[in-house]
C-alpha cells in the first residue's frame, strides 16, 4: 500500500467513524451482506484494513466467540478500533502492510471493507493469492468494497449519483471533502476484473453477492 495511502488516513481517522453512514448510502445493507456470508461457526477470522475497527464490530454482534485479529497500515485507525473494542479481550492487533506482512493462518474467513481498491491491480491480484494461502479449506473470503465501473462512461455516473446521494443524505460539505480526499490514492477495479481474479487465485463459488452503484460485495471459497 502506497505511503500516500497510509498518510491519508493517518490524517483523517479522527473523522472516519462519524462519516461512514452518511458516505455509504447502503450502509446497513453494505455491511449486514458482508457478515452474513462469513461461515457459521466461524472461530478464527481476519481483518484486512480494519482502520477504526468498523467492520470488526459487525462482525462481533454475529460471531461473538470467533477470535477477530485486525491488520492496517494506519496506526492512528488501529487506535480507534482499539478504543471501540476495548472490552473484547478475544480480539488482536497488527499495524503493518498487508500487501507484505505474513497475514497468518488458518482463518476461517478473511473480510476487507474499503480498503483493497487502494492498490494497484497487479498488487490485489497478490493479494488475492496470499489470502487463499492463509485460509484454511472452506474458508471464504469476502470483500465488501467500493468498485470501478465495466466502463469509462459508467464509473463517471457512478461518482455522480454517489455525490447526488450523500448530499440527499445529509452528508456535510466537509465529510463529502475529507472522502474525495480519501479517493485521491483509490485505483477502484469492477467487479467482473475482481471475480475473474479471485477464480484465478484459485477460489470456488465466486460470486458478487450484493451490489449498490460504486459498492459491492465479493465473495469466493477455499477448496
Amino acid at each position: 500500500m502506497s505511503t500516500a495511502t497510509q498518510e491519508i488516513f493517518d490524517i483523517t481517522a479522527a473523522t472516519y467513524d462519524a462519516d461512514r453512514a452518511k458516505l455509504i448510502p447502503c450502509y446497513d445493507a453494505f455491511y449486514r451482506r458482508t457478515t452474513d456470508l462469513i461461515p457459521a461457526g466461524a472461530k478464527n477470522i481476519l481483518d484486512l484494513g480494519a482502520g477504526t475497527g468498523l467492520l470488526s464490530a459487525f462482525v462481533r454482534q454475529w460471531y461473538p466467540e470467533a477470535h477477530i485479529h485486525l491488520l492496517d497500515v494506519s496506526a492512528p485507525m488501529l487506535d480507534r478500533a482499539r478504543t471501540r473494542l476495548a472490552d473484547d479481550t478475544n480480539v488482536s492487533y497488527k499495524v503493518a502492510d498487508y500487501t507484505t506482512t505474513d497475514l497468518g493462518s488458518p482463518y476461517d474467513a478473511v473480510v476487507s471493507a474499503l480498503s483493497i481498491h487502494h492498490l494497484d491491480d497487479p498488487t490485489k491480484r497478490d493479494l488475492f493469492d496470499k489470502i487463499f494461502s492463509a485460509l484454511r479449506p472452506g474458508g471464504v473470503f469476502i470483500n465488501a468494497e467500493q468498485v470501478a465501473g465495466p466502463t469509462a462512461a459508467l464509473d463517471e455516473l457512478y461518482k455522480k449519483l454517489w455525490l447526488q446521494q450523500v448530499r440527499e443524505a445529509g452528508a456535510t460539505p466537509d465529510q463529502i471533502a475529507d472522502s474525495l480526499y480519501r479517493q485521491q490514492d483509490d485505483r477502484c477495479a469492477s467487479v467482473e476484473d475482481q471475480l475473474d481474479w479471485l477464480r484465478e487465485a484459485g477460489f470456488t463459488d465466486v460470486d458478487c453477492w450484493f451490489k449498490d452503484n460504486r459498492f459491492a460485495v465479493l465473495a469466493g471459497t477455499r477448496p
